[in-house]
């Protein structure tokens, strides 16, 4: 059973997704944190830097924001054509140029804000990207015969100029498909116009994204949440705003305790304490560990006390194979996001790094974010990326 814990004070409000009494997603939002990842902005080009193929942009927040050539050519298939980034940025965008752009990746203390013109603008069932003839479905949907029926329904439906990414939760679905194309191209066409406005000004903001709470609510909409529990009228009111609006959460149990009592249950209080140990023990006794760095996120993993009882193999493949259901919760659960790397304990067996490979990809279609294993390196290393769900402040 899911359900969905929403507790707000003074500081900051905690977003708890649990799945039979554990939590299996955790978010903070401060108070002073201004999260503007996915919000769509009219902006004025104010400096090109050659030597980088980038500009600065001012789209209207406190630091100038960042794009790149490769954010600004047309979007390509790149895996039929790559675009070129060879050639000079000052032939492709001028100063005081305005662009429309999306915010990919928010500020922080030392950078701006990266921004790009290839926009994505998501509904329930298709996230909608415009000015491209892409359409591609997600890798979680595995049955062949289901991704080119869910491509033709697109294809068929989409305005000509518009391409797709179709949702895990697309499966199976048609009439619900169509009604959210049209849904989020309306909503394109009104951040359209609103951009070629003269009489507004420029810089400005055209569109906010959804907030976390919308968001899993949107993605978990075909999971069934059984129940809400807040502890504070505003999200009480956006949440019953939310089921008026959306037909599948009609039957939303939507429960208001106190700040006190809101987390009085499957220990909540003690779980979050666990997630932010850097040490994460194994039953079977061995741990694994998670580092954190500007760059990277490290996971180490070590057989700890266990000894096994057969090989030396059959120990590390069993501590191996543990630590990848873990590590899969974990990356979940505190929302790890950008290049991972995962030193496993030395495996002899290619069958044995093919199977653990395995069970990560199997692990993790239970992750609502995007994933995408790369494999064992030659050090034997393995390397993957995972997309954070919410944007994080560093």
């Amino acid at each position: 059973m899911l359900e969905l814990f929403i507790k707000r004070d003074e500081k900051q409000r905690q977003i708890i997704l649990v799945e039979d009494g554990k939590i299996i997603e955790y978010y903070e939002e401060k108070e002073e944190d201004n999260r503007n990842e996915g919000n769509i902005y009219i902006g004025v080009v104010k400096d090109i830097v050659k030597g980088m193929q980038a500009a600065f942009v001012d789209i209207g927040i406190e630091k100038n924001s960042l794009i790149h050539l490769k954010d600004i050519l047309e979007k390509k298939d790149e895996k039929k054509e790559k675009p070129n980034i060879n050639q000079d940025i000052c032939t492709v965008i001028k100063p005081n140029q305005k662009l429309l752009v999306q915010i990919k990746k928010d500020s922080n203390e030392k950078k701006g804000a990266r921004i790009s013109t290839h926009i994505n603008l998501p509904g329930k069932y298709i996230v909608l990207m415009p000015n491209t003839d892409i359409i591609t479905v997600s890798q979680k949907i595995e049955n062949k015969e289901e991704q080119e029926r869910l491509i033709k329904l697109v294809k068929q439906n989409m305005t000509k100029g518009n391409g797709a990414i179709i949702r895990t939760s697309a499966e199976g679905k048609e009439k619900e498909i169509i009604d959210d194309i049209k849904y989020v191209e309306n909503k394109w066409e009104r951040i359209l116009k609103d951009s070629k406005d003269e009489k507004q000004k420029v810089p400005r903001q055209l569109y906010k994204s959804e907030d976390i709470v919308e968001k899993m609510l949107m993605d978990l909409a075909n999971k069934g949440i059984a129940q809400i529990t807040v502890n504070d009228s505003i999200d009480y009111n956006e949440i019953q705003k939310i089921k008026s609006e959306n037909e599948e959460y009609k039957d939303l149990s939507i429960v208001v305790k106190s700040e006190e009592s809101i987390f009085n249950v499957y220990d909540i209080e003690q779980q979050i304490h666990k997630i932010m140990n850097r040490k994460i023990w194994l039953n079977c006794g061995g741990f694994i560990t998670i580092d954190k760095t500007e760059a990277l996120t490290a996971i180490d993993v070590n057989t700890g006390k266990y000894t096994g009882n057969k090989t030396m193999e059959d120990t590390v493949f069993k501590v191996n194979k543990e630590a990848t259901i873990e590590i899969a919760k974990q990356l979940r659960l505190r929302d790890i996001g950008g290049i991972i790397i995962i030193d496993y304990i030395d495996m002899q067996e290619e069958k044995d790094k093919k199977e653990i490979e395995n069970l990560l990809k199997e692990e993790l279609k239970k992750d609502r974010s995007k994933t995408q294993i790369e494999g064992f390196t030659k050090l034997d290393l393995m390397e993957m990326t995972r997309k954070h769900i919410c944007s994080h402040k560093n």
